[in-house]
Formats: C-alpha cells, sequence, structure tokens
C-alpha cells in the first residue's frame, strides 16, 4: 500500500504516514545503482513489515581514492549522519576503514528514508523480511552511497558442504537417490600428503580467518579430533559480529567444523579466527571487514565457504564486496572461496549457467571440487546420485580480468566475456571426502567447502615461510598462477553439467590442483 495525501503527496522525512501506510521517495531521491531486488521465485508476500519492527543496515560509501585499500571520507560519513537525522534514524556505527555507516530505525523509519516497501515474506518454511524494487536515497548523500545493506534480511547464502555418512558407515543419499559409491574417505592431512604439502612447515605465526554465517563449535570435539588425529590442538577464537557468536546446534556445525579441522590438520601451528555473523548481505559484508581489518588476530588468508549463485544477488552488494576483496589483496590477505555444489546451474531453477559469488570476485582465488581417489583425479560430479557436483562457468556480472586474458575463457550465457570460475580446485566429492568431527561425532563431508579451506591453510604454510625470509605475504596470487599454470597439476577428465574439464585452464577445476613444491613455489611472490 502506497501513502498519499492530497494536499502533500510527497511526505517531508518528519511525516509519519498512519498505521503501515508506506511513504514514496520524493521526487528528487535516486536509485541506488544495482539495487533493484526482483522476486524471490515461488515466495509469496503475506503481509507488510510491521512497522515498529527494529532494522540495522549498513550503508556503504565510496572510496577516499580510487585505489583499493582506502577508506571513505569523514566528510560522507557526516553527510549519512545527516541524512539519518533528519530521518529520525540512529547512527549505530561508523567503520571508515570499512566504508559503511551502521543505521538504525524502525521499518517505518526505513521505508520513509529508503523509499522501499518492506514486507515478510515466506518460501515453503522460511520466512524473511524482503523488498522488492530499487533503494533511493536523496540528492544530498546519492554522490557517496554505492549500497545500502541489510533492509531484506533474507538467507543470504548457503553453506557448501555435503554430508556423505557417518564415518565408516554407509551413505545417506538424499531423497530417493543411491549412494554413488562406498566412501573412500581420508583425513585432510591425507589429502594434504597426496596434494605434496610441506611437511616442515606448520603455519606458525599466521592466522587463517574463517567466515561462518550460522551454526558454531564445541571446544570439546576440536579436542577429541585432533587428538585422535594425532596433532597438536590449533588455537581456534571466535569473533562475534554484528551480534551473532559462537552458536553450535544446528546443522551449520558441519560447515563449521569440516573449516576448523581441514585447516588445524594441515597448518596445526596457525591460529583460526571464526567471524560469526547474521546470514544477510549487510552481516556477511560486516564479516569480511572484520577480518581485513582485525589489528588483533591479522589474519594474512580469509577461508569462505558460503555463498550463491550471481542471481541471488544485487549488483550494488556484489559490487560492495568485490571492493572489499580488493582491499584484503591491497593488504596482502588471500581470500579463497567454494564455488557451489550444484554444478555449473548451481541451484538456480531451469537449466541456465550460472557461477557462484563470492568466488566470481575477480578478487578472489575460486575454488572447484574433484573426485580424488587412489589411482586418479577427476571432476566432481555425483548430480545422477543426487551427491552434487563442483561448481564453475562464466560470470555474468564481472568481465574478464586480465590474469585470464589468455586462458580462453568461453563467453558468458549473454555471449559476453566474463570473469572464468574456479581458478584451483581439490577434493571435494563426498564420496571421497573428509573424516571430521561434528556435534560428538565423526563424520564425512565434502564439498568445495572443503577445498577453500584446503588452499588457505596451504597459503597459511607458504606465509610461513615466506616470513622466514622477511618477503612478504602471498597476496592474491592470480597472475602468478595464470603465468605460471603447470604449478597446478591439471584437471583433464570429467565436467560439471554445463562445461568439460581440458588441457589448461577450465570452467571445472580451474588451472587445478595442487602440485606440492611447485604450487608452493608460486604461490610465494
Amino acid at each position: 500500500m502506497l501513502y498519499l495525501d492530497a494536499a502533500d503527496p510527497w511526505p517531508r522525512p518528519n511525516v509519519e504516514p498512519p498505521g503501515d501506510a508506506v511513504p514514496l521517495p520524493t521526487p528528487d531521491h535516486q536509485p541506488v545503482p544495482g539495487s533493484r531486488r526482483e522476486p524471490v521465485p515461488g515466495a509469496v508476500r503475506v503481509r507488510a513489515a510491521s512497522p515498529a519492527e527494529m532494522v540495522t543496515v549498513a550503508v556503504v560509501l565510496r572510496r577516499q581514492a580510487e585505489q583499493a585499500g582506502s577508506g571513505a571520507h569523514q566528510a560522507d560519513a557526516e553527510r549519512v549522519r545527516t541524512f539519518a537525522t533528519d530521518n529520525q534514524i540512529a547512527v549505530s556505527g561508523i567503520d571508515l576503514a570499512a566504508r559503511t555507516v551502521s543505521l538504525t530505525g524502525t521499518v517505518q523509519r526505513m521505508n520513509a528514508a529508503f523509499g522501499v516497501d518492506l514486507g515478510q515474506y515466506r518460501l515453503g518454511e522460511l520466512t524473511f523480511r524482503g523488498r522488492e524494487g530499487d533503494v533511493h536515497v536523496p540528492p544530498t548523500i546519492a554522490p557517496v552511497v554505492t549500497a545500502v545493506l541489510g533492509l531484506d534480511d533474507r538467507p543470504q547464502a548457503r553453506a557448501h558442504f555435503i554430508v556423505h555418512s557417518a564415518a565408516g558407515a554407509p551413505p545417506s543419499p538424499p531423497g530417493s537417490a543411491e549412494p554413488q559409491a562406498t566412501a573412500t574417505d581420508c583425513t585432510p592431512q591425507e589429502v594434504a600428503r597426496r596434494y605434496g604439502f610441506p611437511t616442515d612447515l606448520t603455519g606458525a605465526g599466521q592466522s587463517v580467518a574463517v567466515i561462518e554465517l550460522g551454526g558454531g563449535y564445541r571446544q570439546a570435539d576440536l579436542s577429541t579430533y585432533f587428538a585422535e588425529q594425532g596433532i597438536a590442538e590449533p588455537t581456534v577464537v571466535s569473533v562475534g559480529v554484528d551480534g551473532a557468536a559462537n552458536s553450535p546446534g544446528d546443522s551449520a556445525d558441519a560447515e563449521v567444523m569440516l573449516d576448523i579441522e581441514v585447516i588445524g590438520a594441515v597448518a596445526p601451528g596457525a591460529r583460526v579466527v571464526v567471524y560469526f555473523a547474521p546470514n544477510t548481505t549487510a552481516g556477511f559484508y560486516d564479516a569480511i571487514a572484520t577480518a581485513i581489518h582485525d589489528t588483533t588476530n591479522r589474519p594474512s588468508v580469509i577461508s569462505i565457504s558460503w555463498g550463491q549463485a550471481e542471481a541471488g544477488w544485487t549488483a550494488q552488494a556484489m559490487n560492495a564486496y568485490d571492493a572489499l576483496f580488493s582491499d584484503a589483496a591491497a593488504a596482502g590477505i588471500t581470500v579463497f572461496a567454494a564455488c557451489g555444489d550444484d554444478g555449473a546451474n548451481d541451484n538456480v531453477g531451469g537449466s541456465s549457467l550460472n557461477v557462484d559469488f563470492p568466488s566470481a570476485s575477480p578478487a578472489v582465488v575460486g575454488c572447484g571440487g574433484t573426485r580424488l581417489t587412489s589411482s586418479k583425479e577427476t571432476v566432481w560430479n555425483a548430480l545422477n546420485t543426487g551427491h552434487g557436483a563442483t561448481g564453475g562457468g562464466v560470470s555474468r556480472h564481472f568481465g574478464l580480468p586480465g590474469y585470464q586474458r589468455d586462458a580462453e575463457v568461453p563467453v558468458n550465457p549473454l555471449h559476453k566475456a566474463g570473469r572464468g570460475v574456479p581458478d584451483v580446485a581439490g577434493n571435494a566429492d563426498p564420496s571421497t571426502g573428509y573424516r571430521v568431527r561434528v556435534d560428538g561425532q565423526d563424520q564425512v563431508i565434502g564439498g568445495t567447502s572443503a577445498v577453500a579451506p584446503l588452499w588457505a591453510a596451504l597459503t597459511a604454510l607458504a606465509n610461513q615461510a615466506l616470513a622466514k625470509d622477511g618477503a612478504g605475504r602471498v597476496g592474491a596470487p592470480h597472475a602468478r598462477m595464470y603465468a605460471a599454470p603447470h604449478a597446478l597439476r591439471d584437471i583433464v577428465q570429467g565436467g560439471n553439467g554445463g562445461y568439460q574439464a581440458g588441457p589448461g585452464w577450465d570452467a571445472c577445476t580451474g588451472l587445478g590442483v595442487p602440485n606440492g613444491a611447485k604450487t608452493l613455489a608460486v604461490l610465494r611472490p
């Protein structure tokens, strides 16, 4: 319902419409580029969001300068503060390094301030606060605002893991699908050994950041797991973001434990820092920003195992996140992200080809998946049995980066040049998955969720070696890896339902899997 008044059809900031009516933006308000939300397929708007419900959003500001790593202007933040005051919205935080101003206010105030119509939506058993159309801002702040995140609180990302079975037990396939094969699982350190990871490094002196949007870990499980593996228990700490915390007790625990145990097993000397945040566009953004600018833990690597197809993101959000990842690269921080477990379609309805974000960001190292057995390694594709397949493809949103200029990346589904995903790969098939411990139970888990922490752990080892030589950090390794593709072992067999593997880079396993000392050498700048 839109509110109109005969005497003043464009309500001023301090004018509240009656009841839950929603004011339109004033005529000079401008849409924030890329902020349009399309209706969620299958979702039903049940009612208008409660006018008194409290909402916190992150207003993302432009950089001070063009180069990555530069924060926001204080003057730009003050512009947003004035806008908030005029609209009776509280400023709950300003972070110039992360380029965000956090605003908190009621649904009614947010509707009026940003020209949106927030509603309560239902999608199956899920309910969320959502919106459709554009976010609007006045000309006083339009030049400085690049994104407004958090008006919509639908779950923004999925964890990219698949539980194969309890360790030593036959798999429990989803639905009526039959298991692909009896699990030939192994421990993370066994996978690292197969890939020739160095054995004289532990990651000592390094911190690895892990981004989590749900779940938690139990210290007792970690102690038991590492003791049984004969590995010195790594230091694990949690950092709460936007009110979230380490909260074990739901299905996301499998993701959290997989990430920690893979990193801890491969780089036991590294400090594992887990950043817990709400599963929203604002929460996810704030978690990444917190990790990048954490002056206490100072992570040199970030591992992200959450994401969804580009189609589920707004352009403003992808651009804002991509700027954060560029900031990470400028700070010498390497970011790895899983590229999805649903093949080339990436869990989008129909048969279209899609890539997963944030792995599609040109500043992120996208991680694909393989099936690693004792005799061979191929592309992971168990779609016919309901056990997933590696994501991969060509971005519709991001153009072809310079480092992929000679990689022969095919055109995207819009027949334009785009960023190819993934860059690298590793063991991910659940039937050849990783032995981990979750909520008191040993399990076998796969998915590209395991590949991101595996590469993050390898990078922590490389950073330890660099630190010994006083040579800095790995940082963004894309250009080095694409200039020396033989530093990785190429995977040439298999496909992901949309693309086929072959010599050189491909949209299934990228440049390939780790290849011992050769990969370590190319990671080191």
